[in-house]
């Protein structure tokens, strides 16, 4: 049943999705919409371009039914009147042309925009499968188109034929009018009848608009699992993200083991934390971590920095708060300046044992550490890297740290 579930679209399409619909050419488009604003360009187009209109279809009948005597002779009249006929009404149709060409192309833009895309253009066999043409007949979208056209032909006749009752009269009228009063009123009636005919497409055009929005993102829905691959897809495998974050952890942590031979003092806790110090007079103002490490990381450390000469200092306090307080490669915060001090004092101390000899300096052990800084022990999470990292052969300090630090 879980399975089954998951397998339910059930998801709203992801803006990938909608992308790559879109670069196929699969946008939102609602006929309803177009016919409402070809109608409604055409309508307000003759309407306001009437004057214009008026004068241009008198100039052609004009030309067409005026000729004199030596005209009717002529053999190339009909064509020159034609040609003429033909001018005037392309000027009078010209501004008509105009509304509903930019109507036809700026009514898609209301819904999914211009979409140039060759890949709806590519011919698709499948659309030739009987099968199914049947099955879209027969699918739950057939019975709502019907219902949309039913509709449209209901609201539109509806408001047309309402339009021509309450009009009756009117019309009946005409023929006891004079001619140019009934030519006159013809006109307004149809011009009436045509708005409210606009006015019914635009009841169609609202109601179909929200459902070509919603069919649209129904079929773009995805299942829980498509969603996942996706994101996989998108943002990587977790799974490869993983190895390559150790990978990264096991490159800085071989860096860091060669840095250990170069630091002047190594602070440990003894056994769970280990920091590696480096002071430099005159280049750094003040002494920074250049390695530190818990469980087995500080055991390497231990190592490595017996194996160079590097002194080791058993600080615990020390330990910890450095470990805990300051980033690789960065200074030590003010309130340690004067625990690290002494620390560097009885190095300084033995090196000058080693050359010249005298009394063995004795190690500091009542060092000022502030207690807010010293945390305490290992906490669950890095006692928990700690064991990933030596499940893991690629970054087990044993292995790579001592290639790394042996270089």
């Amino acid at each position: 049943m879980a399975e089954d579930s998951d397998l339910e679209k059930t998801e709203s399409a992801t803006p990938r999705r909608l992308q790559k619909a879109r670069e196929e050419g699969q946008i939102v488009r609602s006929r309803e919409l177009s016919t409402f604003a070809l109608l409604a360009a055409g309508f307000f187009g003759v309407w306001g371009m009437s004057g214009s209109i008026g004068e241009h279809l008198q100039s052609m009948l004009r030309a067409a039914f005026t000729f004199d005597h030596a005209g009717a002779f002529e053999t190339r009249r009909m064509m020159i009147g034609a040609g003429v006929a033909s001018r005037e009404g392309f000027y009078a149709l010209l501004p008509i042309l105009g509304f509903t060409g930019a109507a036809a192309l700026f009514a898609p833009m209301a819904l999914g925009g211009w979409q140039l895309s060759a890949k709806g253009l590519e011919p698709k066999f499948n659309r030739l499968n009987p099968i199914a043409g049947l099955g879209k007949m027969f699918s739950i979208n057939g019975p709502i188109q019907l219902g949309m056209s039913l509709a449209k032909t209901l609201v539109v006749g509806v408001i047309g034929g309402t339009a021509i009752w309450n009009r009756r009269e009117e019309i009946l009228a005409l023929a006891t009018q004079p001619l140019h009063l009934a030519l006159a009123n013809t006109v307004h009636l149809i011009a009436v009848c045509c708005g409210m005919t606009v006015a019914g497409m635009f009841v169609v055009a609202a109601m179909d608009v929200p459902y070509q929005l919603w069919q649209f993102h129904k079929k773009l829905r995805m299942t829980k699992e498509e969603v996942k691959r996706e994101h996989r897809e998108s943002e990587g495998d977790p799974h490869v993200k993983g190895r390559i974050r150790q990978q990264q952890r096991a490159i800085a942590r071989r860096r860091m083991m060669t840095n250990v031979p170069k630091a002047d003092v190594v602070v440990t806790n003894p056994t769970h934390f280990a920091v590696a110090l480096q002071y430099t007079d005159g280049e750094m103002r003040a002494p920074k971590v250049v390695a530190k490490g818990v469980n087995l990381v500080a055991a390497r450390i231990r190592e490595i920095a017996a194996e160079n000469n590097v002194p080791l200092l058993e600080a615990p306090p020390l330990a910890r708060a450095l470990y805990h307080n300051v980033e690789l490669n960065r200074e030590i915060p003010g309130p340690l300046y004067g625990a690290v001090a002494e620390v560097l004092a009885w190095v300084y101390q033995l090196r000058r044992f080693k050359t010249e000899g005298g009394d063995v300096p004795l190690a500091p052990t009542e060092l000022d550490v502030p207690a807010e800084l010293d945390k305490g022990g290992v906490s669950d999470d890095e006692a928990e890297q700690e064991a990933a990292d030596t499940l893991n052969p690629a970054i087990n300090p044993d292995n790579d740290d001592a290639s790394g630090a042996s270089a």
